[in-house]
């Protein structure tokens, strides 16, 4: 049977790209392993790096904010990346490291089995809409964020929600209010 812990202990000997070859910490993922919410990011940055703690820096820091502002906490959350491993110098994932790594991502989801995964970031939001059949609708984060989609199969219903990734508001100021605004989504979707 599959776990995360299992998953965890996979994703530190991971060797499977060259990304292992400068990481000091890969960063399998945190939170509530029965959470109703998955939140994913796109790479572990500087500070995730260092501490193997997902959303660790300024970005996670706005990432609490919103959080709060849904009415929900870390603790009530499970948060990983689509990259396990820092890419050079804060770069865009390359495909062949995303093919790598998502099926550590995908057997996340698969043992968290969330109500609803978010996806933060354009390169999330690529991957997880075209994994669950919406990939014509992927048209850059800005005109899908904050809109629901739902994924139904015979082993329950999903909803997939594409915000844009917190950092981009520690760029652009303007940004926050649209992803408070984006984040409380989450609390209808759920209450």
């Amino acid at each position: 049977m599959d776990s995360l812990e299992k998953i965890k202990e996979e994703v530190i000997s991971c060797k499977k790209c060259k990304l292992h070859k400068g990481r000091h910490t890969p960063v399998a993922g945190a939170g509530n392993p029965k959470a109703r919410i998955m939140l994913v990011g796109e790479a572990p940055g500087a500070n995730e790096d260092r501490q193997g703690i997902p959303f660790c820096g300024a970005a996670g820091r706005i990432l609490d904010e919103l959080l709060v502002s849904a009415g929900l906490a870390r603790e009530d959350v499970y948060i990983t990346n689509i990259l396990k491993c820092r890419p050079p110098n804060n770069r865009d994932p390359e495909s062949e490291e995303i093919k790598s790594c998502t099926p550590y991502l995908d057997r996340q989801i698969e043992v968290v089995k969330p109500q609803v995964l978010c996806c933060l970031g354009n390169f999330a939001a690529r991957y997880i809409m075209s994994k669950y059949g919406f990939a014509e609708e992927v048209a850059g984060i800005t005109k899908i964020h904050g809109k629901v989609f739902s994924y139904h199969s015979i082993f329950g219903s999903l909803k997939i929600i594409p915000f844009y990734h917190p950092a981009a508001a520690t760029y652009n100021v303007n940004l926050k209010s649209t992803l408070i605004k984006d984040f409380k989504v989450l609390k209808e979707v759920l209450f």
